[in-house]
């Protein structure tokens, strides 16, 4: 039996139990003593898309091309032909999931030089999964009772190491132990320690608090040390594993080129046994972090493929698609091109172009250009986007080719040819004409979201035209900078909160004892604002 084994019961027999099963059949019966299914063709996936009309369009989305990279927000990367195949022959069974993730996993692990692994739903349930191992292990009772109660209530994070990414860990409710030096860490190190989670990046080697010298002072106490490798490539061997690590998570959807909804946990077979026990398909804590045969399969294809790749044709085609991309950019007057070439970083790993130009010459900002770009056909990502008239016009943008489709080169590279040497027309923004309003004072503010409303309170001083001051939220606060001309006034703000920072950006028009507008929150979205003098 499967160590992963469930109890026979399951959702169709409760629901035939109670009734429910019955009733729904009865609705819907089926013709004849069988159901017929059609029968799966033999011959894989084929697309019937053009660029002009394929299934995104069709519902009203336009598709990107990317010049980008691989950010989530714009679905990650493009999975090889290899992992749609699997994908879709995976489609085509039923198999037991506990089966199916422990033959997976087990090959996984050879190829990637691990003990153990299980495949998830991205790299981010894999941090969840394991700081859930690490808290009940494969206890039913602590498992059922989670977030509310722990005996291992406590994840240790180096101060450095803190990101967006942590709500991973966050998630299933621990204390966040935030340590700065070896010393700190050991004396924090305690029964209630679960787990200690480090992202890895060249900060990661080199700060005092490196993953080899947490990894060693982690082992004097039998600590686990999940390594938050999302990007990176899959080294073999694996580096943070030689260093002591005892969990490393990737995600499938960056440089692997798996499905863009999973992810592989690497670490020692009971905890990764405790990972996937938590999860889906079993009735524990992450069972919404369920992962198909299609993601399972598909993951394990990029695997095998990912140790097959000609990583250094890799390297030189991206390479050349660059150079074609700033020599069709000779000539235009200002503009220089630089290609960063790889550092290292084992994320991100692709040589990128970098664009600059003085847009009094060239007659387009940069933030004009990503515009242009993204309102035209085909429409097309890039990275940055720096210059803003009137006052600002050094400009930039930057080329990703890490996720470029054969060809896409040529069309980025017409594209910003064609905008950069026919920019256009574009006018300076009005400028608001008097007095500048007088804004120093206590403002109380209600921030007005798509769903539910804030209440904030702004302290600012005032020295003719510009404005600093506090930024005083509910729970968290932030300083203020920003500008009033005449009656229009701009702020702006970064709130720091766990792991990451929200933008505030607020335009608006003052009228007597009041000021409103908008307000963008980057990520976030956007909302409107009331501020009025206390």
């Amino acid at each position: 039996m499967s160590p992963f084994s469930t109890s026979p019961w399951s959702r169709r027999a409760f629901l035939k139990q109670s009734g429910i099963f019955s009733a729904a059949t009865a609705v819907a019966p089926l013709s004849g003593s069988a159901a017929v299914l059609p029968a799966a063709s033999k011959d894989g996936p084929v697309s019937h898309g053009t660029p002009a009309d394929n299934l995104f369009t069709q519902i009203g989305v336009r598709p990107i091309v990317n010049a980008r990279g691989t950010f989530t927000i714009i679905s990650g990367s493009q999975s090889l032909p290899e992992v749609k195949q699997a994908m879709f022959e995976a489609s085509q069974h039923y198999v037991q999931m506990d089966e199916m993730m422990s033959a997976v996993g087990t090959e996984i692990a050879k190829h990637m030089g691990a003990p153990s692994a299980i495949v998830t739903c991205g790299c981010e349930a894999a941090i969840a999964l394991a700081t859930v191992a690490c808290t009940c292990g494969m206890d039913p009772e602590l498992s059922q009772v989670m977030p509310y109660k722990k005996v291992r209530d406590q994840v240790i994070i180096p101060k450095y190491s803190r990101n967006p990414y942590d709500f991973g860990v966050r998630m299933s409710g621990p204390e966040i132990v935030e340590v700065e030096s070896a010393d700190e860490l050991r004396a924090k190190m305690s029964d209630r320690t679960a787990m200690i989670y480090i992202i890895s990046g060249p900060r990661a080697f080199e700060d005092p608090l490196s993953i080899k010298t947490v990894c060693a002072i982690a082992k004097e106490k039998n600590i686990p040390v999940f390594v938050d490798a999302a990007a990176e490539e899959p080294l073999v061997p694996n580096i943070h594993l030689a260093a002591g690590a005892t969990f490393v998570a990737y995600s499938g959807g960056k440089c692997m080129r798996g499905p863009q909804a999973a992810g592989v946990l690497l670490g020692p077979k009971d905890l990764c046994e405790a990972a996937f026990w938590n999860a889906a398909p079993h009735h524990n804590w992450g069972r919404a972090l369920k992962v198909g045969k299609e993601e399972a399969m598909g993951m394990l294809a990029a695997v095998r493929m990912w140790y097959k790749r000609d990583h250094q044709a890799e390297q030189k085609q991206w390479l050349d698609w660059d150079n074609h991309i700033a020599d069709t950019l000779k000539g235009i007057p200002s503009l220089t091109t630089h290609i960063e070439m790889l550092g290292t970083d084992l994320s991100n790993r692709a040589p990128t172009l970098s664009i600059k130009w003085d847009a009094a010459k060239v007659g387009i900002t940069g933030t004009e250009l990503v515009a242009k770009l993204d309102q035209g056909t085909p429409r097309i990502f890039v990275t940055g986007g720096q210059g803003r008239r009137p006052d600002k016009m050094d400009s930039s943008i930057g080329i990703m080719p890490y996720m470029m489709q054969p060809g896409d080169y040529k069309i980025v590279a017409d594209a910003l040819s064609h905008h950069l040497r026919s920019p256009g027309h574009f006018d300076n923004p009005p400028a608001p004409s008097g007095p500048a309003a007088q804004l120093a004072g206590t403002w109380n503010v209600v921030v007005t979201y798509h769903r539910g409303v804030g209440r904030q309170q702004f302290v600012l001083q005032q020295s003719g035209t510009t404005l600093s001051g506090d930024q005083k939220g509910a729970i968290f606060n932030a300083s203020l900078q920003g500008k009033v001309e005449a009656d229009h006034i701009t702020l702006s703000s970064v709130m720091r909160v766990p792991g990451y920072q929200v933008p505030f950006n607020f335009t608006g028009v003052v009228s007597g004892q009041t000021f409103s507008g908008a307000v963008k929150m980057g990520e976030y979205g956007a909302a409107t604002f009331v501020a009025t003098k206390a």
